[in-house]
């Protein structure tokens, strides 16, 4: 809280009630008062009254009245006086004080101001103003991570993560929900995608390493506005709900790699039923076991190579070629056809997407 707007109220204040009014700190110094000699003046014995107390006392023919608005009081007003008007100046002195002292300090809370935007809680042309009021560089680059809590050991999530990212006026960290938390981190403006994935991995490593606790991670793309810190935390919420569908066995998933996962998840439901009905023959697609649909996984992460799929599988090559003449027979798709196999691959992710979407939130 500034000592000058406390010293402008007091000025007003004293010509309306014609008594000396003053604020002192926790420490017991003056840092307010109507009459100037007093300013900076220090009563050890004022902060023994005020500790850990927001009673009225009474101390050198004044009346004090602690105030603030964290466990203990940071501030006292003194009105002199020691009747029972100086008490009611006192208090409602106090109750002004502290509300304008709150104000003051969440206005100028850097951390609060951070989580508003993340949560779209501040208007785009309040979020420049305010931004230039707490000395945000409106050029630097800034990502926004969201940590969700899949099984907690015993630790304090949260205080890792801070502890990780200890410098409070590049890097925040809070908590939005029970089990997702917050990290809008400085970057440089060159920062990659795998820089990203780094960074992320920082913090599975050492919550699962040292913690036993396991977490999940959305990364949103590198923006250079303060205005663009939400669209940044939007984004890895979409990683973590796409990739709940389509990278089940990631705990990292960046937005940028999202692909044409991201499209398939948001199509309208209709239109993906359409689809699949328009490419698999009735009853097709489910008659493909667990064994086949891992071959043709396989067969895609390998780049449609025969050869090179039959050896990771430990198969022979006929054999491959004879499940994927089975998959054609079965579904009229050849997927060694490049683009049957992408209509193949997309439908798929199609039916994936359709399986999951009673789970989205």
């Amino acid at each position: 809280m500034s000592n000058k707007l406390f010293q402008d109220y007091i000025r007003k204040i004293t010509d309306t009630i014609g008594l000396k009014i003053g604020v002192v700190d926790e420490t017991g110094s003056v840092v307010a008062c109507s009459d100037l000699v007093m300013l900076g003046n220090v009563n050890e014995f004022v902060t023994l009254d005020m500790d850990e107390s927001y009673e009225i006392f009474i101390r050198d023919g004044c009346t004090y009245k602690p105030f603030g608005h964290k466990e203990r009081p940071e501030y006292a007003v003194f009105v002199e006086g020691t009747d029972e008007m100086a008490a009611r100046y006192a208090s409602l002195i106090a109750v002004t004080f502290n509300d304008m002292s709150k104000f003051y300090d969440d206005k100028n809370d850097r951390g609060k101001f951070i989580r508003n935007l993340v949560l779209d809680n501040v208007l785009p042309g309040d979020a420049v103003v305010r931004a230039r009021e707490m000395q945000f560089s409106s050029d630097v680059s800034r990502v926004v991570l969201l940590i969700r809590i899949v099984t907690n050991g015993d630790v304090s999530p949260i205080e890792v993560i801070q502890n990780i990212f200890p410098d409070k006026r590049k890097d925040f960290v809070f908590t939005i929900t029970e089990n997702d938390i917050v990290l809008v981190k400085e970057t440089k403006h060159n920062t990659t995608v795998k820089d990203l994935e780094e960074l992320a991995r920082s913090i599975t490593d050492t919550l699962g390493g040292e913690f036993f606790t396991k977490v999940n991670v959305g990364v949103g793309t590198v923006v250079s506005g303060i205005r663009e810190i939400g669209n940044s935390f939007k984004e890895a919420q979409q990683a973590l709900e796409v990739g709940k569908v389509f990278d089940t066995d990631k705990s990292i998933v960046c937005y940028e790699t999202l692909g044409i996962a991201r499209l398939i998840y948001y199509l309208p439901e209709k239109l993906c039923e359409t689809f699949l009905l328009e490419i698999f023959k009735k009853g097709s697609i489910e008659a493909l076991d667990h064994e086949t649909l891992f071959t043709i996984q396989r067969f895609f992460d390998n780049n449609l190579n025969v050869s090179e799929t039959s050896r990771k599988l430990f198969v022979h090559r006929n054999t491959l070629v004879y499940r994927l003449e089975k998959i054609k027979k079965l579904t009229g798709l050849d997927l060694r056809e490049f683009e049957h196999a992408i209509i193949f691959k997309i439908a798929l992710m199609v039916r994936k997407s359709l399986t999951a979407k009673p789970m989205r939130f």
